[in-house]
């Protein structure tokens, strides 16, 4: 008996050991509202174009023309700029109306983009976070997520589900593989908020750098993502599937063996690291069940060893360390 009370609690010690410390944000204050602006473009009236477009212009004049010239890409001249809203509202009718079935209502989604900025406020309270989230619907291929002067855009289009007919279509199949698309599904919106404003604090800069640097650098941003984003999945965090990430973990000796015995780690050649380091459907020297941008994932484990050491570190201060430092005191061994 004495000896199963010493293992329950040695179970609870470990359980303790491993739980995430996540802080107490509910008293912070976050002021957010969200505008639809896709709502009011798509109901403009297209006989009376250049009147509609004014009367858009009041109402968002400052995303309007972030909308136009960034995302749409008109040219900005007024009438070629009517022909091209013309012809993009006719054409992509189809798309802002799934975008309406699928978001009827974007309450659920403001309020985690709201407890994440909790988070951030928390953690870097100096940082001016966005008053405003404005949805809209743009080009298939083009921008999902963007910080502007009016608040932080979200494109409704890259959030219609895997299966949406769109995505299957042989041009934006080929833009977005399968490995891609099945991204966009609307549990996404929350991260890739914080990773633009991850970007927005810390813009990359990893050009050149050799692999275990790039690594690092990626595995900051996902720690940081981790901590803003404490009950989301890691899944979504990592952008793996649940399987991949689950071989992560069962393999984490085996990925880093890999890295160390080929002679990776400070390889500099862009062409030799890119499968490391960039998106894709698997690591093909790790086999076809494991994830792209594996680089990510060796990354967030070397800093994780590094913050266990350094606790009293904060998240300003870990991603101002240089990525050389952090691997040296690291020491890590899966």
């Amino acid at each position: 008996m004495k000896n199963l009370w010493l293992f329950i609690a040695l179970i609870f010690l470990l359980s303790c050991k491993n739980k995430k410390y996540v802080p107490d944000v509910s008293n912070i204050s976050i002021q957010l509202t969200t505008e639809r602006f896709e709502k009011d473009f798509f109901n403009i009236d297209t006989n009376h174009l250049s009147a509609s477009l004014d009367t858009l212009s009041i109402k968002y004049p400052s995303f309007i023309k972030d909308y136009l010239y960034n995302i749409l890409g008109a040219l900005p001249q007024p009438d070629s700029v009517l022909k091209y809203v013309a012809l993009y509202k006719k054409d992509y009718q189809f798309v802002n109306n799934e975008a309406q079935k699928k978001f009827i209502s974007f309450a659920v989604y403001q309020k985690q983009i709201e407890n994440a900025f909790q988070f951030i406020h928390y953690y870097f309270p100096n940082y001016r976070l966005p008053k405003k989230i404005i949805t809209f619907v743009g080009p298939l291929e083009g921008t999902a997520n963007a910080l502007t002067q009016s608040g932080i855009a979200i494109g409704l289009q890259a959030y219609l589900g895997r299966n949406f007919a769109a995505y299957q279509t042989q041009y934006i199949s080929e833009i977005y593989p399968s490995y891609k698309s099945r991204r966009f599904e609307p549990e996404y919106i929350v991260v890739n908020c914080v990773k633009n404003i991850i970007d927005d604090m810390y813009p990359p800069k990893t050009v050149g750098k050799p692999l275990i640097e790039q690594m690092i650098e990626a595995g900051k941003r996902l720690y940081v993502i981790d901590a803003l984003l404490p009950y989301t999945q890691d899944s979504l965090k990592t952008g793996y599937t649940e399987e991949q990430l689950k071989g992560c973990l069962k393999n984490e000796r085996a990925v880093w063996t890999f890295f160390v015995e080929n002679n990776l780690l400070f390889e500099t050649e862009a062409t030799l690291i890119a499968p490391y380091i960039n998106d894709g459907p698997n690591t093909p020297e790790l086999g076809s069940n494991s994830p792209g941008f594996i680089g990510q994932f060796v990354g967030w484990q070397i800093v994780k060893e590094w913050m266990k050491k350094n606790k009293q570190k904060s998240l300003d201060e870990l991603m101002n360390t240089d990525a050389k430092e952090i691997y040296n005191e690291a020491h890590y061994k899966p």
